[in-house]
């Protein structure tokens, strides 16, 4: 170690943390179980199901209902709610064990005279660090001796390393020049060097960032908003329903079943009691039937699902909501470099002295490309460490060293010429040259083009044989590589021994190749953003990158494809424009270079602004404002600590990809719940439906209050879980997303709801009131009998629970193929027909409780048959609707 340094004392570290504080940076509130619990138990339908539990229990305690009646209201409630509050915390929890990990990092800090090792979170300013390759910048400081490259795309997004150099004595700390500071969370990736501390926690760069996201302001997801509105309909509905079943309940009382009102009032009051107390009962559970408390069971369930399908994705969801707000995303801004590129630089291309392109290391002819790993391999102030061939150690290798060196891995073992003198690469030389002794004697030179070409008079062709050089075709096919916003770097070679003296470049030199490098796109980012693209999602590219550069990846990823009024701005440009021109041009940009983290944030309010829903991925600490700001913040896996905790959902594999993953997992989600929808709400207007005209063709109570209710917790509790396994198809992705502001219950879904609904009822009250029906289910006992009507009534009420369990086969599919991904939900397979079963047994056995008789297997057989007919009507309406509207389902 070539540094050394006093630094503090005990007594000076400890008048430093009292002073300035510690350099642990304040955290986001992490939500107890409790805390999470509560916001659930928040959600507007979980707060209508607790308002008709407290009536329900209310009843219970007066005689008017059965403990199980409320029973399974709570259950409902229960489940729904510990489902998602426990899958969120258990996430959470796992979340900070990671976050603790990474404040265990231990720092080489100079105190009482020697270099120590301590936990970053106790540093104080004023320490003096010792910094190497590799390491984390744990505080701000000043760099007060050596030197040093340092990677701060996790500050700035700026994928070329800044270098640092020591402050000169005699300088002030405030007057330091930024190429003597360094900030928090940059990376060394070369030189090495001591920086003294001026600034710890939540001083820091870090640390104010990490501010902005504490006050960074939620707003409900899509799904919490549509579930508010639906939340006050079906609160609307229960109560007009509510209303009608009481007026005529009584109208049956008061002119159906007696002579009139007159007639009715001269009853002694008991009866007049009695009947309005049933009245007020049986309103008040058509109110309860109403609310679908399957629904935030249903949700909870289908969110922990996929949560773990994506985990398998290489996709964490910290919050689940986040999961159905990337399904509803129309607008994604997405940052650059390691995201949507590998974060390194690679070698793309290879020119020879002909200006023919090749692109992988195979491609190049035998004898150049042993020519060129040659000169590469030992024209290098690298130390190359080959003990594993296929991954070689590269120890003082800069990012372009080490594409250079990675792309001829296979030249890297083989043992090093004898070097007899060397050129260090300089900024002002712009070239390296090595002088080599092999089997010949040769330098190798290997720097900026327009200083190695100057020198070049030949260049080396595939077979070895020294060719003269075209300067016009080279140059052509350099200026297509820069084009592609390539960094250049041409290697060459000469016979001609390095002056010593004059350290001048040697001539005449032989042209071996230009290397063309850029940090390359992942393999997976061009199908990605275009898949992206076809599911009606606006990709933005934001990054910190110079405006060529970055329209050439905006090229390469396909962005600019389809737009021919696409708009490309800089950071500055963008700074120029009001918000409204900036709202205005927001559907045709698709990039921003030299972006600074206050534009991201920018983006993200102003398209919040326009009733969009907004994701934003990132990496660095610059993205973790407008990550968490975003309706949906995507973190990626090898980003800093803070984008994670501010993120909704981490990509544990960088992957763009895992982004389109989620996108389609979220709009799966969206789609089991509005089949759920369909189906509940259809079972829930038929029994109102029933329930009502049931009054004015002499029946009391076709269905009882038990039945109702037992209707109500088997169709809502296991039918709900029975579509939270739907499949994720592929063709969700051809569709657009579904606006903010779009209703839960689509004209589609009404049509549904209302014909099959109203068929439910017309069929009912046919089956209730024709006398064919009465002969059916008779059991042999005389017309009108107890026995017979027991018979009849308990018909019915199979009849009323089968023909919903047939609409569970419409409602799981808007086409017309049943069966389609049937079994891909193994829930829906395994439940419904245990839900049959159970039917089944409770309708043999049910007795006084569900007021029902056993039926024989003939009996069966007409109310299955009967039950049945929904599916061809529903059939039936969608060809209709497909002639008249068109096929909602994506081909």
């Amino acid at each position: 170690m070539r540094f050394i340094h006093p630094g503090l004392t005990e007594a000076e570290v400890i008048r430093a943390r009292a002073e300035y504080g510690s350099n642990a940076v304040t955290s986001q509130k992490v939500e107890t179980f409790w805390d999470k619990l509560i916001d659930n138990l928040k959600d507007p339908i979980i707060v209508i199901l607790i308002v008709a539990l407290a009536v329900t229990v209310g009843l219970m305690f007066f005689g008017y209902a059965e403990w199980y009646e409320g029973f399974g209201i709570a259950l409902a409630v229960v489940i729904a709610t510990l489902v998602a509050t426990w899958s969120e915390y258990s996430n959470e929890r796992s979340f900070q064990r990671l976050l603790e990990e990474a404040s265990r990092i231990k720092v080489k800090a100079f105190r009482n005279g020697h270099l120590s090792q301590i936990l970053i979170d106790e540093l104080v300013v004023g320490d003096v660090v010792l910094l190497q390759p590799g390491d984390t910048i744990p505080a701000d400081g000043l760099l007060i001796a050596g030197h040093a490259e340092v990677d701060e795309a996790a500050l700035t997004g700026e994928s070329e390393p800044v270098k640092k150099t020591a402050l000169p004595e005699g300088i002030a700390d405030q007057e330091a020049a930024e190429e003597h500071r360094l900030a928090r969370a940059g990376l060394l990736v070369d030189g090495e060097c001591v920086m003294r501390v001026t600034a710890v926690g939540d001083q820091t760069r870090y640390g104010q960032t990490m501010k902005e996201l504490l006050s960074a302001e939620d707003r409900l997801s899509p799904l919490q908003h549509k579930l508010s509105v639906l939340g006050g309909h079906i609160a609307t509905f229960g109560y007009i329903g509510a209303v009608l079943i009481f007026v005529a309940f009584m109208f049956n009382n008061v002119f159906l079943q007696s002579a009139g009102l007159e007639d009715y009032l001269a009853q002694s009051p008991g009866v007049i009691v009695k009947d309005i107390v049933t009245a007020l009962i049986l309103a008040i559970i058509i109110i309860v039937v109403a609310v679908p408390e399957g629904l935030p069971m249903m949700i909870a369930m289908v969110l922990a699902i996929n949560m773990k399908k994506l985990l398998s994705e290489k996709v964490l969801v910290r919050k689940l909501l986040g999961i159905e707000t990337a399904g509803s995303l129309n607008l994604l801004f997405t940052d650059k470099t390691g995201t949507l590129t590998q974060g390194r630089l690679m070698v793309s291309a290879v020119l020879d002295g002909a200006g023919e392109q090749f692109e992988t290391l195979e491609a190049i002819p035998q004898t150049l490309r042993d020519e060129l790993g040659f000169a590469l391999r030992n024209n290098t102030s690298a130390v190359i460490d080959a003990t594993d061939p296929n991954d070689p150690k590269l120890v003082g290798a800069d990012r372009t060293e080490q594409a250079l060196l990675r792309f001829v891995t296979p030249y890297l073992a083989a043992p090093p010429a004898d070097i007899i003198d060397h050129i260090p690469f300089n900024s002002s030389r712009k070239f390296s040259a090595t002088q080599v002794r092999n089997t010949r004697a040769l330098t190798l030179v290997k720097g900026a083009p327009e200083v190695v070409l100057a020198a070049c008079t030949h260049w080396l062709d595939g077979a070895g044989q020294v060719q003269p050089l075209d300067r016009e075709r080279l140059k052509s096919a350099m200026e297509g590589l820069t084009a592609r916003a390539m960094r250049l770097l041409a290697v060459a070679c000469t016979e001609t021994p390095i002056d010593p003296q004059s350290n001048a470049l040697p001539r005449p030199l032989s042209l071996l190749g230009v290397f063309g490098m850029r940090d390359e796109l992942r393999p997976t980012s061009y199908p990605s953003v275009k898949l992206a693209k076809q599911a009606g999602i606006h990709v933005v590219m934001i990054t910190g990158d110079a405006k060529e550069t970055a329209c050439a990846i905006a090229r390469d990823v396909g962005l600019l494809e389809d737009d021919p009024e696409a708009v490309v701005l800089t950071s500055a440009e963008l700074a120029a424009m009001s918000d409204e021109e900036v709202k205005r041009i927001l559907p045709h940009l698709y990039v921003v270079a030299r972006a600074y983290p206050t534009d991201k944030s920018r983006l993200v309010k102003l398209a919040k602004e326009l009733n969009l829903v907004v994701g934003m991925t990132g990496d660095g600490v610059n993205d973790a404002p407008a990550v968490k700001n975003a309706d949906v913040g995507f973190a990626m896996g090898s980003g800093t600590e803070m984008t994670k905790e501010s993120s909704d959902i981490v990509i544990l594999d960088d992957n763009f990809s895992s982004i389109t993953k989620a996108v389609l997992y979220g709009r799966t989600l969206f789609k089991s719940i509005r089949k759920f929808l369909v189906f509940q709400l259809t079972v829930n207007l038929s029994a109102i439906l029933v329930t009502f005209f049931g009054q004015f063709f002499g029946f009391d109570l076709p269905l009882t209050m038990t039945q109702l209710l037992w209707l109500n917790i088997i169709m809502d509790t296991l039918a709900g879980l029975a579509f939270a396994g739907e499949a994720a198809l592929e063709r969700y992705m051809r569709e657009p997303p579904i606006r903010r502001d779009e209703a839960l219950i689509n004209a589609d879904m009404w049509s549904a709801i209302l014909i099959n609904g109203s068929f439910i009822a017309a069929v009912s009250i046919l089956f209730l009131t024709s006398p064919l029906t009465q002969d059916w289910f008779d059991g042999g006992h005389p017309a009108g009998s107890p026995e017979a009507m027991a018979k009849f009534l308990t018909a019915f009420f199979a009849f009323f629970v089968f023909v919903q369990i047939f609409n569970t086969f419409n409602a799981r599919t808007q086409g017309l193929d049943l069966a389609e991904h049937l079994f891909d939900n193994q829930l829906f397979s395994l439940i419904i027909p245990s839900i049959m079963a159970i039917q089944v047994f409770f309708i043999t056995f049910g007795g006084n409780i569900l007021r029902t008789v056993g039926l024989n297997p003939a009996e069966w057989l007409i109310v299955l048959a009967m039950a049945i007919l929904v599916i061809p009507l529903d059939l039936a309406r969608k060809v209709l609707r497909n002639r008249l509207f068109g096929n909602p389902v994506r081909a």
